[in-house]
């Protein structure tokens, strides 16, 4: 009861801290909010020190940001969020509203992202439900290529593809339905690809396990073993299911842009840009409460998937069985994303030439030309060194703080909870208040929220691999938590986690591009990745090239990943030693194999009760 208290308290805190943070925004970045709220109500009123004063005792700024902070604060029991600064009106119904459209359409990109994650994880479901899983090479590619797809480029090819020259479905505003159908494709492909590609990861270990040894040996049909192997992995990716829900909600900025969409993650970042003070913490209020309820529901779906198994530990490691890794693919792409960049660095990426504008791939210019001449692929070459080295610094920054933070559920839980809830839109507005803007701004807001959803599947693994059997009889024997800490909870958590971070290099290459093309990145006339796929967009139509280069450049950068992720696994048991030769780790295998079959009666009652969830 009393950690339920401590973790209750410790979030309100951090909910407070933030609100307050907000609050502060205009004084933290040493700006008149009564100059930017004169601009965002009428940008040709001059501002007079007349007209300022009186807006400054409209908006009660000179009582000061505490004072405005507390009245905001009194008026929320009452259901009263204040004005709103710029329109004048009320701001828990606007608020609502938008909290509204943001819902129904996390909702159907949620559905989108779900059939997407068991498209990507079918392959091994039917060859584990087969029992022919042995030996796979771990692949992904397709799903790597997919997931590193800008999702604002996605949403500007589908409105202008389907939804203008096509016509098959609405592109801009908010009016039913079928409005919801092309932002939902763009933000949930992308997720549902990434979840796709962690619970591919997870899940060879669950069939391998005892109870699934024992289940096939009782006769039990491959379909009822899969759906029991998906359900025993679900678990684990369940926290950082609910970040991907929060982060369709506050973090589709981009996609709400483009599609016109009155939806809480614009609504937040126009009123962060105007410094529309009250609707902007409300936004903020809405955003962190939906997180702390949405964590709480993973946790208790969680709980009622896994069963009594995680309080008894029963459970098995799903440490999974090291396959075959295919290095060709690694190598390959790496040689690709090598030899663009090194075709590229030789050439001039702010040489102009108005006279080749939007010129097609050619062989003076393989990538073609922008709208001002440039070439594509200098652009691309030279913008590559800093977004390529931006990502891997910021991947090992959060891969640090991600398995660090983990290992202290009850500090980073709702740590995790509220960071998530601030959009990276936000947080660079943040970060450029306090900071200032310049090239550090996008770096510094990415690695404010990147290192949350490793932190969550560092908690998610570790209380899992904490109930598993092996553990509690290493514990039986005197073991102590350094050593448990050392030599089976860590190497048992942190290859997954590495992959997860290596399959999220591209989506931090993304966050980068997306601040970017939201003009809260590089500025011309850098050839940041972000920054190219912005200047081109318009252009997408007359010179679909200028895009796709960039965005094919995104997509092997995926591929590789996922592919080099691979190889990261836990190293062999001395009982699987690659000095044993074939046959004899074969025996020794099969005997590893017929223990554990030994035991069928009891690993059975454990398997159908506590882990394969019995009915």
């Amino acid at each position: 009861m009393r950690s339920r208290m401590g973790a209750l308290l410790w979030r309100a805190v951090l909910a407070g801290l933030l609100v307050c943070g907000v609050g502060l925004l205009p004084w933290l970045s040493h700006t008149d909010p009564a100059l930017t709220v004169l601009k965002a109500r009428s940008a040709d009123r001059d501002a007079t020190p007349e007209v300022l004063a009186d807006i400054r005792a409209q908006l009660g700024v000179e009582e000061g940001p505490l004072r405005l902070l507390g009245q905001w604060l009194a008026g929320l029991p009452r259901g009263d969020a204040g004005r709103s600064w710029i329109s004048g009106a009320d701001v828990l119904p606007a608020v609502l509203e938008a909290l509204g459209a943001s819902l129904l359409l996390m909702a159907v990109a949620s559905a989108v992202a779900l059939v997407t994650a068991v498209g990507v994880c079918a392959r091994t479901l039917c060859l584990g439900a087969r029992r022919r899983l042995e030996g796979r090479p771990a692949g992904g590619s397709g799903s790597a290529v997919l997931a590193a797809l800008p999702e604002f480029l996605t949403a500007s090819v589908l409105a202008t593809v389907v939804g203008v020259q096509w016509g098959w479905l609405p592109a801009l505003g908010w009016y039913g339905p079928q409005w919801t159908v092309l932002p939902a494709l763009a933000l949930g492909l992308p997720a549902g690809a990434v979840l796709g590609r962690l619970l591919d990861d997870q899940l060879p270990s669950a069939f391998a396990e005892p109870w699934a040894l024992a289940a096939a040996a009782r006769g039990l049909p491959g379909r009822s073993i899969a759906r029991k192997a998906l359900r025993r992995c679900v678990p684990g990716l369940l926290p950082n299911l609910g970040l991907f829900v929060v982060g369709l909600t506050g973090g589709s900025v981009a996609v709400e842009q483009i599609f016109d969409i009155p939806g809480l993650g614009r609504t937040t970042l126009q009123a962060a840009i105007a410094q529309d003070l009250p609707v902007l913490q409300a936004g903020t209020l809405v955003l962190v409460a939906l997180a702390a309820v949405t964590t709480g529901g993973a946790r208790l779906a969680a709980r009622l998937l896994i069963g009594p198994a995680l309080r008894d530990g029963a459970l098995h490691t799903l440490r999974r069985p090291s396959p075959p890794v295919r290095r060709i693919l690694p190598i390959a792409y790496g040689l690709l994303l090598s030899g663009v960049i090194c075709l590229g660095l030789p050439r001039d990426p702010l040489a102009l030439d108005t006279a080749a504008r939007l010129r097609p791939p050619s062989t003076t210019h393989p990538f073609g030309t922008d709208a001002l001449g440039r070439d594509v692929l200098a652009r691309i070459a030279h913008g590559a060194l800093d977004t390529l080295l931006l990502a891997l610094a910021i991947s090992a920054l959060a891969l640090t703080a991600g398995v660090l933070l983990g290992l202290l559920p009850r500090l980073s839980g709702p740590l995790v909870d509220t960071v998530n809830a601030v959009p990276p839109v936000l947080a660079a507005l943040l970060v450029t208040a306090v900071w200032g803007s310049g090239p550090t701004t996008p770096v510094l807001a990415v690695t404010v929220v990147a290192w949350a959803p490793l932190a969550a599947h560092t908690c998610a693994l570790l209380r899992q691999e904490r109930a598993t059997l092996h553990l509690t009889a290493t514990r039986s024997l005197g073991a102590g938590p350094g050593y448990l800490l050392r030599n089976e909870l860590l190497p048992a958590v942190l290859p997954p986690v590495a992959r997860h971070a290596l399959l999220r290099l591209p989506g931090i290459a993304l966050a980068l591009a997306a601040l970017g093309f939201l003009g809260l990145g590089a500025q011309p006339p850098s050839p940041e990745w972000g920054l190219l796929l912005a200047e081109n967009q318009p252009y997408a139509e007359r010179a679909p090239w200028a895009v796709l280069a960039p965005a094919t450049v995104l997509a092997v950068l995926g591929a590789l990943a996922v592919t080099a992720a691979g190889g990261l696994r836990r190293p062999r048991p001395r009982w699987q030693s690659q000095s044993l030769p074939r046959r004899r780790r074969r025996r020794t295998a099969d005997a590893h194999v017929g223990e554990q079959r030994s035991g069928q009666a009891e690993l059975t009652g454990v398997g159908t009760g506590a882990e394969m969830g019995a009915g």
